[in-house]
């Protein structure tokens, strides 16, 4: 399922009135539907009246139905960042697949978009903000700033989206700069795109841990597979058993029994018959025998 069909982009809308626009603004709006900058925005509008961000920067809308319960359970915590539908198609005229007629386009909440039109909301408040949309590169970033501390976006596409940032800007130095973070920080993510693409897998299954994997991915990828190895076997070591296994009922065999302690013979006096009687008693007939053999070899 498309992410357009996740989101449940409509068709119509009713339309908003410019008020106070230039004529070609009024225009546009008049054919599409979509709001100006003179008019007020609104602070919650129907979910229909919103579409989703064709740069967003997650590959993939997951895990919706925890998402969904929350938003029943507790409501909408935090509004979505929109832009509206007219500075949105000034600065990307290309880009309007998936939009339909909706009046705005989210730039940070596509996933809450999507989980709320799981759980049933009719309505969603937003915060309307046309400069977020300025540019492919702009709504990129304002989506990556807005999920740099969230645990919902993939360490991966987090990488890719980075390296966009870094195409757009030139240098990881200046994408560093714009997102307030350190060149090292900019640099261990993108150091998950040198990963082979075998271990970038293994990444987004979250088989291979990503702290590790930044390192891994620092290394030149003829040496990555057996690093990757190496790490593995360190977080998940064999199994060893301490006792052998039935293989009847796979219970732990019995350990075999320590060698019983040889008796100790006590004789009270020197008599020979004494002696002879206490050997009687103590050994068997090989033994004694064999005791008398070497006896009568010392004699």
């Amino acid at each position: 399922m498309s992410k357009a069909d996740k989101l449940g982009v409509s068709a119509s809308f009713a339309r908003a009135q410019p008020v106070g626009v230039s004529s070609r603004r009024a225009a546009i709006a008049e054919a599409t539907g979509a709001p100006t900058s003179g008019v007020v925005p609104p602070s919650e509008v129907p979910i229909e009246a919103l579409a989703h961000n064709p740069f967003n920067l997650r590959e993939d809308l997951t895990e919706l139905d925890e998402l969904a319960a929350s938003l029943v359970a507790r409501g909408q915590l935090q509004p979505l960042a929109v832009a509206t539908r007219m500075a949105f198609m000034e600065a990307h005229p290309g880009a309007t697949d998936g939009l339909g007629r909706a009046p705005y386009v989210v730039i940070d909440g596509n996933r809450r978009l999507a989980a709320a039109h799981l759980a049933g909301l009719k309505t969603m408040h937003i915060h309307v903000n046309d400069a977020l949309s300025a540019s492919s590169s702009d709504i990129l970033e304002s989506a990556l700033i807005a999920n740099i501390h969230r645990v919902d976006v993939a360490p991966m596409d987090q990488a890719r989206a980075l390296q966009e940032l870094v195409d757009v800007h030139g240098s990881q130095a200046q994408v560093a700069k714009r997102l307030g973070k350190t060149g090292a920080w900019v640099s261990q993510r993108l150091a998950l795109l040198n990963l082979t693409p075998e271990l970038q897998d293994k990444v987004e299954s979250g088989e291979l841990k990503v702290e590790p994997a930044r390192r891994i991915g620092r290394l030149p990828q003829e040496a990555q597979e057996a690093a990757a190895d190496e790490t593995l076997s360190a977080v998940n070591p064999p199994r060893q058993r301490t006792h052998p296994v039935n293989a009847v009922n796979a219970t732990p065999a019995p350990a075999p029994a320590a060698p019983a302690a040889s008796p100790r013979i006590t004789i009270s006096t020197n008599s020979p018959e004494t002696i002879a009687d206490a050997l009687t008693a103590h050994l068997t007939p090989d033994d004694l025998k064999a005791v008398t053999e070497l006896l009568m070899t010392r004699i």
